[in-house]
């Protein structure tokens, strides 16, 4: 059967029983899409009969909310697709109107619509598809070559049981006091609200925590989108999406699954946001991890005159596939970590260099682990250049920098035998940028002149892929030399430890060194491959492996390396 980019899932089966029925649903789903699903409820319509089923409102119940919680977190299991649940039909009992006069533009029309509804004998009966695709154009914008397929009996054999009628999913939304709950009740509209996060590679939690804000709100929406100083604190934040591609993609999905409200996307950038300040705003949605800021905020918002909000908590999404390292939470964290050795962007093309041999530049902050890296790599069988070496060697008398630096800085920076005293040289460039510049347009081009000289060896011993591990591989330029750039990222505060620990500065002096370099997030954002040795030993060798391992994939075969 075909496999379509974008799909729309119109579900008819009471939520009662829905439940049970989902997993294999999404399943039998995911084999037909592989990029969008889209989802529509509409519980107890019927596809079989003479008339043309209608859209109709959907009462928003503390019961559907679990619902969609619940569908979101069936979606977790199939990554691949980027699941939105429409929301135009959902409505609060105080606003109750028609629904979809209009049809709904959606930012990736369905190829495909499908259906939970069963047909008397389990068939692909034409009727009933000829129903289900007329629904589905009078509600949203599809693909002129719209198919239609029948989910069922593909995802269940035989009549699944039904759960008994008064059957309630787990309870995932708690609002706070003094808002009551129970399953059945109709959810409260208000008219503004407010949610924040950073919203990172945006994912099934996201989209539980801002569908619900979405349902709750029938005016305006403000998201407060965490920047700037707020994101000091997240776990690799060099691997963080930049705040504008995060604004994209969030209002694609809050257009797409509830076009009828206005969104203000606004940057957060402390802990109250626009929730704090904005007198207008009625609730707020929050996560059992920022219940306490929600308290935090209706503390600031008595202490300022304005009344408190309406508190909505929403239960974190447990992942079910994470690591030992990784949270055990649905989170941008684990997303970002999932990134680490993958490639980023496309090698680049360098004929310059010597024909079979594969180049990789290795760079990283002082203390981020980098030359670790560079002897796991080695292991695997790469032929590692160190620009460090390098570098003594020009420096050596007969060295091709040598009387260059001698020349440029005067005899006095040598020792008794002769040899280049690289602490009296580095505190006369130290804090100097013109004497620094003067240094480095010697010292650059001849180092990579010894690389290449390098990589012949190399080439020579049989060598497919060798390693340029330098700190400065990008300050200096080297970049045009390698096909990929590799950069190790570690906090600053841990390489600010280990510089202390490892050479015995004072942590001043260790600060001073990193801020003499590119930052890690400069690094990230010229690399092809980005590693991290913040966890243990063998976590980091995990990630070298895997990175190692698809490298091979990608490398031509004339570049395999041959250990």
């Amino acid at each position: 059967m075909a496999v379509f980019r974008s799909g729309l899932l119109v579900l008819t089966t009471p939520l009662a029983s829905l439940a049970a029925r989902l997993p294999p649903i999404l399943t039998s789903a995911s084999r037909l899409v592989n990029h969008t699903l889209y989802v529509h409820l509409q519980p107890g319509m019927n596809l079989g009969g003479p008339a043309q089923p209608q859209a109709s409102p959907v009462q928003a119940t503390f019961e559907v909310l679990d619902f969609i919680t619940h569908l979101y977190t069936g979606a977790d299991l199939h990554r691949h697709l980027d699941v939105r649940i429409l929301l135009t039909n959902i409505q609060t009992k105080s606003t109750f109107v028609p629904v979809l006069s209009s049809v709904q533009n959606l930012a990736h029309p369905p190829e495909v619509v499908l259906t939970d509804f069963q047909t008397l004998d389990g068939s692909q009966y034409n009727p009933v598809k000829q129903q289900l695709e007329r629904y589905a154009t009078s509600c949203y914008s599809c693909s002129p070559q719209l198919s239609s397929v029948l989910l069922y009996p593909d995802y269940g054999t035989g009549e699944l049981p039904l759960e008994p009628p008064n059957a309630l999913l787990p309870s995932t939304i708690r609002p706070a006091s003094p808002v009551a709950r129970s399953p059945r009740q109709p959810v409260r509209g208000y008219h503004r609200g407010a949610v924040g996060g950073t919203f990172d590679r945006l994912h099934n939690a996201h989209k539980v925590l801002l569908s619900v804000a979405c349902v709750l709100a029938q005016e305006q929406l403000v998201v407060g989108v965490a920047d700037k100083d707020l994101l000091k604190s997240k776990l690799l934040p060099e691997l963080l999406q930049p705040y504008a591609e995060r604004v994209e993609h969030l209002t694609e999905f809050l257009v797409d699954i509830k076009p009828s409200l206005t969104f203000e996307l606004v940057p957060l950038l402390d802990p109250y946001g626009p929730a704090g300040s904005d007198p207008t705003l009625e609730f707020l949605v929050v996560s059992e991890e920022t219940y306490r800021g929600g308290m935090a905020v209706n503390r600031f918002r008595l202490e300022n005159g304005k009344e408190e909000l309406a508190l909505y908590q929403i239960q974190l999404l447990k992942d079910q596939s994470h690591s030992e390292n990784e949270e055990g939470k649905v989170s941008s964290s684990s997303f970002r970590q999932r990134i680490l050795g993958n490639l980023l962007q496309p090698p680049n093309e360098r004929p310059e260099l010597p024909s079979g041999l594969y180049v990789l530049g290795l760079t990283g902050i002082s203390g981020s682990g980098k030359s670790s890296v560079a002897q796991r790599l080695k292991n695997l069988g790469a032929y590692i250049i160190d620009s460090d070496h390098l570098g003594h060697r020009a420096y050596a008398p007969g060295g091709p920098a040598y009387q260059p630096v001698v020349e440029a800085f005067g005899t006095d920076i040598l020792h008794k035998d002769g040899t280049i005293n690289r602490k009296v040289l580095g505190s006369r460039v130290f804090g100097n940028k013109k004497q620094l510049k003067i240094l480095t347009d010697i010292m650059w081009p001849v180092i990579a002149k010894l690389a290449r000289e390098e990589m012949d060896v190399a080439v020579a011993k049989g060598k497919t892929l060798c390693v340029i591990d330098a700190a400065l591989l990008l300050e200096a330029g080297w970049q045009n030399m390698v096909h990929e750039v590799w950069t190790v990222v570690i906090p600053e505060t841990e390489a600010v430890r280990r510089i202390v620990e490892r050479d015995g500065l004072s942590e001043a002096a260790a600060q001073s060194r990193l801020q003499s370099q590119m930052s890690g997030q400069q690094l990230v954002e010229q690399s092809h491959v980005v590693l991290s040795t913040l966890w243990e030993s063998h976590v980091t060798q995990r990630q070298v492996e895997k990175a190692w391992n698809l490298l091979q994939k990608r490398l031509p075969k004339a570049h395999q390396t041959r250990n």
